[in-house]
């Protein structure tokens, strides 16, 4: 049950996560907002993990959301809630996972075809 009208649990992460990281990646107050830090430009991620969180917060027009996380390797923890990143990022994952080649992700803005003026946020590997 969430208290206070606001719940956070993890739906999935591309790895076991200990009681502590569970606690700690529940908790996105200090997270990189990657839709308002690609405003700036492009954001580099070298990638250590991922965490996919459901959000009940009865305090916000869409009362049941996702967000993501994206763990870099000098722990910085970026997240959005685009889903269209998060299709195109785990595509990208699945097939680059087991790589032993070195890569990061790059998370840019792209004019949207479907409604003129707006952007949307999207990532390819670099």
């Amino acid at each position: 049950m969430a208290r206070n009208g606001y719940s956070v649990k993890i739906d999935d992460a591309s790895r076991e996560l200990s009681a502590k990281e569970r606690v700690m990646y529940k908790d996105t107050a200090c997270c990189v907002r990657l839709d308002e830090a690609t405003k700036a430009g492009e954001v580099v991620i070298d990638i250590d993990m991922w965490v996919a969180l459901s959000v009940h917060n009865e305090n916000t027009a869409d009362v049941d959301y996702h967000n993501y996380v994206i763990v870099d390797k000098d722990g910085t923890r970026c997240i959005t809630g685009s889903n269209g990143f998060w299709n195109t990022f785990t595509d990208i994952w699945e097939d680059m996972s087991e790589c032993e080649e070195p890569w990061t992700l790059t998370v840019y803005r792209k004019p949207s075809k479907n409604y003129s003026g707006k952007e949307f946020i999207t990532c390819s590997i670099s």
